[in-house]
C-alpha cells in the first residue's frame, strides 16, 4: 500500500485538485498504452479525469449498483457492475435465505438503471474494453470501502493483467482492507481520525450528471488527439 500522512493534512480545495495530487502517485503508469482509468460516478469522475489527462489514459465509467436486500436495502447481498458482471453475497443469501427469483427481481431493476446510466454518461461511446489492461480504479475517497470492494470484485472477471485502487483519501485501516483484493492500493492521505470523505475536501459539493457527461467527453476527445499525433 501506497500512503502518507505526514503532520495535519490539508483538505484538498476540491475534485479536481485531489485528482491532481492523487495522479503524482501513479506516474510510472504515465504515457503506456495498456492503462485504462476507471471512475465510479459519479463522485470519482473529476478526480479520475486529472488522472487520466496526467497519464495520457483514456477514462471511463464503471457503474456498480447494490443489490439491496428486500426491506433492508442497506444490506447488500450483491452487486452488479457494468459490462453484466455479477456479483452474489453467498454468505448473506444462505443467512437470509433469500430466494433465487427474488434475487433476479433485485438485479433486473438494478440492471435497468446501470444501463441507463451508462447510455447517459457515456453519450454513444463504447465501453473500455479492458481485457489484459492495467486498471486504475478511482473514487474521490473510500470511508467503508463497500461500492470500490463491489467494484473491484467485479472487475477482475473483466480479466485486467493488474487492478489498482487510487483515491485521495480514506482511512488506513480501509486502504489496508484491499491489499488482499486487487495488485495494488494508493491512498494519498490516510488521515487519523478520519470521520467522513467529505471532511477532506473544501469543496465536496455534488457532482452532477452534466459533469460527468462533459468530462467524459472531453477526455475521449482528448485521447483522440492523442492518438492521431503519435
Amino acid at each position: 500500500m501506497n500512503d502518507s500522512q505526514g503532520g495535519p493534512a490539508l483538505p484538498f480545495h476540491d475534485r479536481r485538485e485531489a485528482g491532481r495530487a492523487l495522479a503524482k502517485n501513479l506516474r510510472e503508469y504515465a504515457g503506456r498504452s495498456d492503462v485504462v482509468v476507471l471512475s465510479l460516478p459519479r463522485g470519482g469522475v473529476p478526480v479520475a479525469f486529472e488522472i487520466a489527462k496526467a497519464l495520457q489514459a483514456p477514462l471511463d465509467v464503471f457503474v456498480v449498483r447494490k443489490l439491496g436486500v428486500p426491506g433492508q436495502e442497506e444490506l447488500a447481498m450483491g452487486a452488479i457492475a457494468s459490462g453484466g458482471i455479477r456479483d452474489i453475497n453467498e454468505d448473506v443469501v444462505r443467512r437470509l435465505r433469500i430466494p433465487a427469483r427474488i434475487i433476479e427481481a433485485v438485479a433486473q431493476k438494478e440492471e435497468h438503471e446501470l444501463r441507463r446510466r451508462e447510455s447517459e454518461y457515456r453519450d454513444g461511446r463504447a465501453a473500455q474494453d479492458v481485457r489484459g489492461k492495467i486498471v486504475i480504479l478511482v473514487d474521490d475517497g473510500l470511508a467503508t470501502g463497500a461500492s470500490m470492494r463491489a467494484a473491484a470484485l467485479a472487475l477482475k472477471k473483466k480479466e485486467p493483467s493488474r487492478t489498482i485502487v487510487a483515491v485521495p483519501v480514506a482511512p488506513r485501516e480501509t486502504c489496508a482492507d484491499f491489499e488482499s483484493i486487487v495488485d495494488e492500493v494508493i491512498c494519498a492521505i490516510t488521515p487519523e481520525p478520519f470521520r467522513a470523505v467529505g471532511e477532506w475536501y473544501e469543496d465536496f459539493s455534488q457532482t452532477t450528471d452534466d459533469e460527468v457527461r462533459t468530462l467524459l467527453k472531453q477526455s475521449a476527445e482528448f485521447s483522440a488527439r492523442e492518438t492521431t499525433s503519435s
